[in-house]
Order: C-alpha cells, then structure tokens, then sequence
C-alpha cells in the first residue's frame, strides 16, 4: 500500500479522499491556489504546496506543477477527485513516465470513455444501448442546425468532453439550437479546454439512472447496483438517491450488466460510472461513462457498506477486488442533497463572501453524513463550483430517508452568503418526489418560472406564529431580568402580543409553562417546551409533542425564521404597537427599471448591445460568467440603450450597473 498520496483537487472531494487515506494510515498532501491558501482540504492534509494563482486555468489545470508538487512532497500516487484533471489522459500518462501511480483507469479507459463520440461507437459494440443521433463532431452552428433537423427536435447539444451539466443545451428549434451551440461551446472552452459539441436525439420524460462500476487490474468487474440523479436544474444534479424508485430488479441487473460489459471493453480498472437515460417504459440508452469518482458516490457507500475510496486505493496499488458481484448487498436508502451557495428567490445566481456562520447538522454517520469542504469563516470564491457540501441522510426504506433529509436540511445553519437549503428542503417534501414520480424535468416543470416561497408548502401555518411568539417572549423575559431596576419597580412582560407576517396580524397569549410556554391562539391551546436560549441559531422544541427545529436570526425588531423549506419574517408587538403600525405608510421601493443590474459577482464576458441602440423584451444584452457558468442577461421590456457603464472582462459585484436605458 502506498505511504504518501497527492490529491490533484480542492475542496469537499480532497477532504473526503484525505478522510480514508488518514484511515488506512496513508499520509496525503494537498495543492493548493491563492484563493484556497487558508482552505480547509490544505489544513487537513500532512503536507501542502503552493501551485499557482485563483483561476484553476493557471492552478488544478496544470499538469507540470501538480507532476512537480509530487516530486517535492515525495507523493508516490495521486489522486485526482473529480473535475480538474480526473478524466485527463495525458495527466495519467505524465504521472506513469514520472513513475507515479495514478489512482484512476488506465489512459487507453480515459480516452475511450472521455469522449463522448468515441464512447458511444465502443458502447454499441459491446452491446450496450445507445441514443439515436450524430455519431461526429459539430463545426459550427449552422452545421448544428442542419444535423437537428435530421436527428429531430428536440435535441441535446453536450460537450464532448464534458460533464457536471456543463457545456449542455436542449434545443427544441433553430434559433435554440444555434445560440445552444455557442453556449455550450464557450463553456466547454472554459471548462475542459475542449470547445467539441455533439448532438443526441433528447429523450422526453426521462430519468437519469447510473450504475456504479468497480473493477481490478485482474479481470474482476462489479457492478454496485445504481443511483437516480434524475433532480436536476440546467442539466446539474442536485439530489440524488439510491437506489432508484422507479427501478425494478430485472431493469437493475440488465443495466448492471451492460456497465460491466462496457468496463470489460476498454479493460477498466478502479471506480467508474456508466450513466443512462431511461424513458416511462424502462428501456434504458447509455449516455457516457465516467472514468472517476462521482460527486454522488457517498449513496452508494451508504447503501453497500462500501468505502469506494478504499477500493481504488486498493486498486491502484495493485491488490484484487475484496468482493465478488455476490458480495454487493443492497441495505435501505440513502438520499443526498448538494448544498450550493446560490440563491434559489434570485434565480439560483451564485453567492460568494464569508461563511459568517456555518453549523451543519451532527448526528450519527450511519444516518447523517457531511462531506465538506468548507468552515466558519472561511470564503466562498467566485474562482470554483459554488458547492458548500453534500448532505447524505439514510434510512431502512425512502421515507425514512426523507424525513432524516428534512430534518438534517433544518439543522443545517449557514450564515453570511445565501443558500440552497429551503430550496432542497422543498423539492424532498413535494408530493411528486414523495412519490417518487421524477424525471429530470422535474425542476423545470414543477418551477417553470423559477422558485419563490409560495411554492414552499404550508403544513402548519400556526408553527411559525407561535415560535416568533416564544422566541419573542424569551428575549423580553431576558430582557427583564437583566434590565437592573430598582426593587418594587421591576419590569413586568406582558402576555398578550400580535405577530406580523406577511401582512397579516395574528393576536395570540403567551405564558410561561414548566418547561417552555403555554400559547392561546386562536381558540385553541399550545404547549411549546424549549431549552432555546436568546442568540442561538437553531430553536429546538416540541409543540404538543411534535419536534420541529426552526432557524432564528433577529434582524433589528424583526425574526427571520426557517423552516422546513420557508423563510419567514416575523415582527412581535404589543396590541398598542400592532395598532400604532397598521397607520404607517408603506416604504416604496426604488424604481430601478432604468438600468441593468449584475445579478451576481462575476466577470462580464460580452456586452451585446452599444449606446443608441433600440432593444426588445427577451433580447441578449449582456453575458456574465460565475463559477463557471455562463449567465445570459436579457432585457425585461423594450428600451433604448443609453449608457454602457461596463466593458467585457470587467469584474462585476452584485448589483453593479452594466447597461443604462433612456
């Protein structure tokens, strides 16, 4: 076994491989960049080295120095995570001619599978369903067009190199498919270096359904069963779970079988992926296979018992697979939530800053798991993907598994930068993904016009009230007691006291109780018993028996509660208070029509318009690029241009002005 690994990457998936390593006794080191100087996978490692500037395009994406790093930390293997250089042939060949290990598949594997075009002919030739489209590479996008046409619409233009939902368009005509391909091609370039696009015939309704493979230099290849990652918003997965609600045991082993037979083909060796789209009547299509570990691998190892990070440093170093396809058990269900630091009510734009605060959820490994890579803090960077963390619940069967997932996601408290956590909580408590009727339009059709707190659902109106309530109540008792009046002139907290929210007024008692308060609200009675102390981010409490875990931050007068997907904000008055506020004029907000806005911070890429000119609502005005996406801005209404107060390769904040219209 080795002694010293590298491991070529950053964030959650470095900590998660330096977890094992550490395990197994194996020391590790890390690379790093300017931006991850003080980050939590350099202060986890035994040693650390110093690669390059922010972008990764001078830093994880430059072999030499990674090559370099392993011959100044005396590294005998290296681990690549995934992105980066995971899926980069001439890495693995440079890392052997240095006599390095690579802890992935041989370079032939990565090259056969790394390209989409090349995959998908070997696929075919092993006996492996394929979807129907142009086995080639596009030149341009009137060539896009003309192949949609003879595939057709609707069709997926994808990266040939790609993958993580980047350099992927669904076209469904002509003027989709021609801006579809400059898209995807200018993100392809700045992904993978790699602008190639090809075009597949776009399966309606579909699930995305993968098998995890695992093989030795030996000759053995398994397969451990399959993950649904159909949740998924611009083609990037956001919840996943194994194993699949839809899949049956016949559709499983024949799925399994084919993924064996494509690993066999191209002689895998180590952990790998083969991903399939699979239509209302189970007929599965491969779509790629990946030559690495996948973002989603922690429910699989929840499910098997595996430790699929062992295996491949196992592997890698020359030992057989411990387990034969006999071996691989199939124990309850696992789900896991991407944590992304974007904002779901903004459109899901990324958010960059200060982890202000940041408390994830604690509770037992075998039913809550944390893979991170970030801590209280420290920075989210415009520099990387905008994954905080991935949040893996278990359970003996899916609903039990959900409702460890709903609760982990109320516990999980991060202040400073806004997050995807109501927006996660919201999707495991839709009917539909209880049902498990999910495809991967489900984000799309279930919030075609984007997400907004009216779509989180209301099981009990009432809770909220009463926990402002409460949480008010604690502060005044507090209050009291510490105000240092003079004895006989004590300060009395009333019981009578009306919440605000969302325009509404709810008069209600509040009175302490044995062991928290007793509330009268509407005619009805409510016993809320709580430990919770002013200033604490999560209220703990049972209401007449009935846990539930509320998130608390005041706001001068006002509470921002969470719950449960919601996001509420509550005002506690007085009766006198509540009647003196109903008479106060309504602050208007400023008319910012005017002007195009960055709605995130990021680097201005194209400016489509000049001064002078007349523009239509829907019309491209500018491209702005965050964490690796492109953002296309586009005007809301008919205007004339008036001023352009930012230029292409400008760094943008939140809220800078790019275009000024008359």
């Amino acid at each position: 076994m080795f002694k010293k690994i590298l491991i070529a990457n950053r964030g959650e998936i470095a900590c998660r491989v330096m977890k094992t390593a550490r395990r197994m006794g194996i020391q590790t080191v890390a690379v790093y960049s300017d931006a991850d100087r003080d980050a939590l996978h350099v202060q986890l490692a035994d040693e650390a080295v110093h690669i390059g500037a922010a972008p990764s395009s001078e830093s994880y994406l430059v072999m030499e120095r990674i090559i370099q790093a392993c011959r100044e930390s005396g590294a005998e293997a290296v681990h690549p995570g995934y992105g980066f250089l995971s899926e980069n042939a001439d890495f693995c060949e440079a890392l052997e001619r240095e006599g390095i290990r690579f802890i992935g598949p041989a370079p032939h594997a990565i090259v056969s599978m790394g390209d989409k075009i090349a995959s998908k002919k070997l696929a075919a030739e092993a006996g492996v369903n394929t979807i129907p489209g142009f086995a080639g590479v596009i030149r341009d996008a009137e060539q896009a067009v003309a192949v949609a046409a003879e595939v057709g619409y609707p069709v997926m233009l994808k990266a040939s190199a790609g993958g993580g939902g980047k350099g992927m368009r669904v076209a469904w005509n002509d003027v989709e498919c021609r801006e579809g391909f400059e898209r995807a091609t200018n993100e392809a370039l700045s992904s993978f270096g790699d602008g190639r696009i090809l075009i597949e015939k776009y399966i309606q309704q579909p699930r995305h359904i993968e098998i995890q493979v695992m093989a030795d230099g030996f000759g053995n290849t398994i397969y451990l069963n399959e993950r649904e990652c159909s949740i998924q918003r611009r083609n990037q997965k956001v919840v996943e779970e194994a194993p699949s609600p839809f899949l049956d045991r016949s559709t499983r082993r024949a799925m399994g079988e084919q993924a064996v037979a494509l690993a066999s083909a191209v002689q895998y060796r180590s952990a790998g992926t083969v991903e399939f789209i699979v239509d209302a009547d189970h007929n599965f299509y491969f779509l790629e296979m990946n030559t690495r570990l996948q973002v989603e691998h922690p429910v699989t190892e929840m499910t098997t018992g595996l430790d699929l990070v062992e295996l491949m440093l196992r592997v890698a170093a020359g030992e057989k697979l411990p387990l034969t396809q006999a071996d691989v058990r199939l124990d309850g269900w696992a789900l896991e939530c991407r944590v992304y630091a974007e904002d779901p009510f903004r459109n899901f734009l990324p958010s960059t800053g200060r982890l202000v605060r940041y408390r994830p959820p604690a509770g037992d490994e075998s039913e809550i798991r944390v893979d991170t890579g970030v801590y209280e803090g420290g920075e989210v960077s415009i520099y990387y993907d905008p994954m905080i963390a991935k949040l893996i619940t278990h359970g003996a069967d899916r609903d039990q598994a959900i409702d460890r997932m709903r609760q982990a996601l109320d516990e999980y408290y991060i202040h400073g930068v806004r997050h995807n956590i109501g927006f996660l909580n919201a999707v495991v408590a839709h009917p539909r993904f209880r049902e498990g009727r999910i495809t991967t339009g489900f984000i799309a059709e279930e919030y075609p016009d984007g997400f907004f707190p009216e779509h989180v659902p209301q099981e009990d109106p009432a809770k909220p009230v009463l926990v402002a309530a409460a949480v008010h109540r604690c502060y005044m008792d507090r209050a009291a007691r510490i105000s240092g009046q003079l004895p006989g002139h004590e300060r009395i907290v009333h019981n009578d006291w009306v919440v605000l929210i969302d325009g509404q007024m709810h008069h209600l008692q509040v009175h302490p109780g044995e062991a928290g308060y007793r509330l009268e609200y509407q005619g009805r009675d409510y016993c809320l018993d709580t430990d919770w102390r002013s200033g604490q981010p999560l209220f703990h409490a049972t209401i007449d028996g009935e846990t539930v875990c509320f998130q608390v931050e005041r706001e001068g007068l006002w509470y921002h509660l969470a719950y449960h997907g919601a996001e509420i904000r509550a005002l506690v008055m007085t009766a006198r208070a509540a009647e003196l506020y109903a008479l106060m004029p309504e602050k208007m907000a400023p008319d910012l029509s005017r002007f195009l806005l960055s709605p995130m911070p990021g680097l201005l890429v194209k400016v489509a318009v000049e001064p002078g000119q007349k523009v239509v609502a829907g019309e491209e005005l500018a491209v702005v690029e965050a964490m690796k996406m492109e953002n296309v801005l586009r005007a809301e209404q008919d205007a004339v241009v008036a001023r352009v107060a930012a230029g292409p390769g400008e760094s943008l904040t939140v809220d800078q002005v790019i275009l000024e219209f008359e």
